[in-house]
């Protein structure tokens, strides 16, 4: 069943707005506009314009992200967004490494007995997408089931495969990913990507109800 235009709109900016946050450097990446465009924001007027999650929860989340983008706007005379270094830190130390991650991005850590990338659960959905004749967002270095990229895949399936959209949810995306983003929501040190990890994972939650999605919930194994 393919969701209604309302829909198919919020979450693709949802995907588009959300996934860049998980994927970019806050200083050395492409989403410096985005951060800066956030660190702007006026949290109460966001949330009331913020589509599918529960207004309390999307208040608490955009109130973390901009004030934890506040300090980035303070280290500039011109009150211009520049990265701080605690927010920069954070984003390694969440995503990148080389310490061993508190809440790893990749949904086959959490599913796989082995708890490793590359897992059944990223085999399943790299098999999903040839099927469907889907283009891949990454090469080969980087699994698919990274929560980054499975946003913005999202919202390239509201643009060009709306009809998946349900089934993506349901069987590759909803399953793990509410999961995580509670783990990174209590491992996060920084404002910022705890109110990322609480407005996404709200996100998403208020799409399974929207479109009354059935999610069977794997056995975690972190």
């Amino acid at each position: 069943m393919t969701p209604s235009v309302d829909v198919l709109n919020s979450l693709s900016f949802a995907g588009a707005t959300l996934s860049p946050l998980f994927l970019q450097d806050p200083r050395t990446g492409s989403a410096g506009a985005l951060f800066e465009a956030l660190s702007l924001l006026n949290a109460d007027e966001a949330t009331a314009e913020w589509p599918l999650a529960d207004k309390t929860e999307a208040q608490e989340g955009l109130d973390l992200i901009v004030a934890g983008l506040k300090a980035s706007r303070a280290t500039e005379a011109d009150g211009a967004f520049c990265a701080e270094d605690k927010l920069v830190d954070e984003y390694r130390r969440l995503f990148i490494g080389p310490a061993q991650k508190p809440a790893p991005p990749w949904g086959s850590v959490y599913t796989d007995r082995e708890q490793v990338i590359f897992g059944e659960s990223t085999l399943r959905l790299r098999s999903w997408m040839r099927q469907h004749g889907i283009a891949r967002l990454a090469d080969d270095r980087m699994p698919d089931d990274h929560i980054g990229l499975m946003l913005s895949l999202l919202a390239t399936l509201t643009e060009e495969r709306p009809e998946l959209v349900e089934e993506y949810l349901s069987e590759h995306l909803l399953p793990w990913a509410p999961h995580y983003l509670g783990l990174l929501e209590v491992c996060a040190e920084h404002p910022f990507y705890k109110g990322l990890a609480l407005l996404t994972k709200a996100t998403l939650k208020g799409a399974q109800d929207e479109l009354s999605l059935v999610v069977i919930e794997p056995r975690f194994y972190r």
